[in-house]
């Protein structure tokens, strides 16, 4: 069998691949400011087609103010609460340093006043003496991950700004040429267009679907969560509601790793009041928001198990940091459209 006709070809993909390979190595510092500006690109694509019919085909002009409202309506505010944020993360971090904020002193009051609870804890295995070493732990670890995670941000100050720009140029060709990439991507992959063109559809939906349904939940329930306790006195609310902004990406649990606790805390500390009114708009406000926006605004269109997207979600955020929020549950619907379509092309079928 002769093997000169497969010396061409084979050389040629080898070529490809290892150009295509240096590529994206050569690219790779900048993947995930390209990653936002396409999902960007993704969501506004429908209020960037009607400034452009608005003003008459004029593509350029349709994009500019595009990335100008993406600036103003996305990118503004939420500097602005990061800023805010990084003011109240360091007083947090000054309290619990300071001993002002002593996480052991819940253990000293459920000892003095609350003996049974006690000896309920000793029985389960917790004596106060080891749950007051692991809050103390607590306290230490979550203090040093605060100031390790603001002096990370100080550090990479130039870099992210850097990368932040290259995202707002990048979309701007991706919002005046988005559709036309696709064809051209559709045209050159080697599935045959209609698989990629659904390929590519599952992407958009998913990737819409998550950023948009769980961003807003997750942004719903934060600022319940950081007004609630700003009403009820607690210090540090807009860190709070950050951070059950930020827990609320996850499909289970979310912001109640925060505000369960701290109705406990208030109810150990004897303010009743305060701990019911918590759980009350926890319970029914929080947590109703998460079971009846997520499943409308998340559960539909990426079509997956809350099982998996948990997962994917999990392993997305340990992989790729807080992008992984979308990108996990990404990476999971294609994973997912890949074994559905080999199983229907090269599945054996039932007789």
């Amino acid at each position: 069998m002769p093997i000169r006709p497969y010396i061409r070809p084979a050389a040629f993909l080898l070529m490809l691949f290892g150009i295509t390979a240096a590529f994206f190595g050569m690219i790779r510092p900048f993947l995930m400011a390209i990653f936002w500006a396409a999902l960007l690109a993704l969501v506004f694509q429908r209020p960037y087609r009607l400034l452009r019919l608005r003003l008459r085909g004029r593509s350029n002009l349709a994009a500019s103010l595009s990335t100008l409202l993406i600036v103003l309506i996305v990118v503004l505010p939420v500097s602005l609460i990061v800023l805010a944020l990084v003011n109240q993360s360091v007083e947090v971090y000054q309290k619990i340093q300071s001993g002002e904020w002593d996480l052991a002193k819940v253990v000293d009051f459920i000892q003095r006043e609350l003996p049974h609870l006690e000896e309920l804890l000793e029985d389960a295995g917790f004596p106060p003496e080891r749950l007051r070493e692991s809050l103390s732990s607590f306290a230490v670890t979550a203090t040093g991950a605060i100031a390790d995670r603001l002096l990370l941000y100080t550090q990479n100050a130039i870099a992210f700004t850097a990368q932040f720009f290259l995202m707002l140029y990048v979309l701007f060709f991706f919002l005046r040429d988005g559709r036309k990439m696709m064809r051209d991507i559709i045209n050159v992959l080697p599935f045959g267009n209609a698989w990629e063109r659904m390929l590519i559809n599952r992407f958009s939906s998913v990737a819409r679907a998550t950023l948009k349904g769980t961003l807003i939940v997750a942004v719903v329930q934060g600022t319940i969560g950081g007004l609630m306790f700003a009403l009820l006195g607690i210090d540090g609310a807009l860190f709070w509601g950050v951070v059950m902004t930020l827990l609320s990406l996850l499909p289970v649990g979310g912001s109640g790793l925060v505000w369960a606790p701290t109705a406990v805390i208030l109810a150990v500390q004897g303010l009743w009041g305060k701990a019911v009114a918590l759980l009350i708009v926890g319970a029914l406000g929080i947590g109703l928001i998460d079971n009846l926006l997520r499943p409308i605004l998340v559960g539909r269109d990426t079509k997956m198990p809350d099982y998996l997207v948990l997962l994917a979600t999990l392993g997305g955020l340990g992989w790729f940091g807080l992008s992984g929020f979308v990108l996990g549950p990404v990476i999971a619907a294609l994973f997912l459209t890949f074994w559905q379509t080999a199983g229907k092309e090269y599945g054996g079928a039932e007789e």
